[in-house]
């Protein structure tokens, strides 16, 4: 059988999450497809084609819908979907570092109408339509290349290092035994936190917008 552009960007995705990013080659790519490196060009023409191509594939596996359910609210539908973005990125070796800095593909690109669709739909106009969803993505992606590279630094005793060392600062010390112990649980919590004052600032730019309309 035919290899296929599907395949070699799904075996890339997974050996990304084997040897990590930096490890991650066309040559080590072709030998792991049992292919030669021409064989792989007919497919992907260079690594940042393929970073595109991943970056897709990431998105994709975390089943984002492009607009919002029967009966949804939009800002509930932008957040379940900055949720869906974030797990599929802090579940997988490096995504966040390979979904920063992509550009759509050409087959991205209608996805990304529909869901530009759905916000002007509710009076958002096209360019704000694409702020919103830029800034929404940028935050996610910040959030977890941080996450990730936090763990990276395999430093468990930290938090309890900076609280000891907060001793004479009240505010500070009361703020750090405030966020909890460090982990998964504590950076949700905080993406939790960001994506809500993120939602309720798009919300009163929505309002903004629709009451300037209404002016006019």
């Amino acid at each position: 059988m035919a290899l296929t552009q599907d395949q070699v960007v799904e075996r890339a995705v997974d050996l990304m999450a084997e040897v990590g990013l930096e490890a991650l080659t066309l040559r080590r790519l072709a030998t792991e497809l049992g292919v030669s490196a021409p064989t792989l060009y007919w497919h992907v023409r260079n690594k940042r084609e393929l970073l595109d191509l991943m970056a897709e594939a990431l998105i994709t596996r975390a089943g984002r819908a492009t607009s919002p359910a029967p009966g949804q609210p939009w800002w509930e539908w932008l957040a379940e979907q900055a949720r869906l973005q974030w797990r599929a990125l802090t579940s997988h070796r490096d995504a966040a570092l390979v979904v920063a800095g992509n550009r759509p593909t050409d087959t991205a690109l209608p996805g990304i109408e529909q869901v530009m669709a759905s916000l002007v739909a509710v009076g958002f106009p096209p360019a704000e339509a694409l702020r919103t969803i830029l800034s929404i993505g940028n935050y996610v992606i910040g959030c977890a290349v941080e996450r990730q590279a936090e763990a990276a630094r395999d430093d468990p005793e930290r938090d309890a290092r900076l609280l000891q060392q907060a001793g004479d600062l009240p505010h500070l010390r009361a703020a750090l035994a405030g966020l909890g112990g460090p982990g998964p649980s504590a950076d949700d919590a905080g993406f939790e936190y960001g994506l809500a004052l993120l939602i309720g600032g798009v919300r009163a730019h929505h309002a903004a917008l629709a009451g300037a309309g209404a002016a006019t």
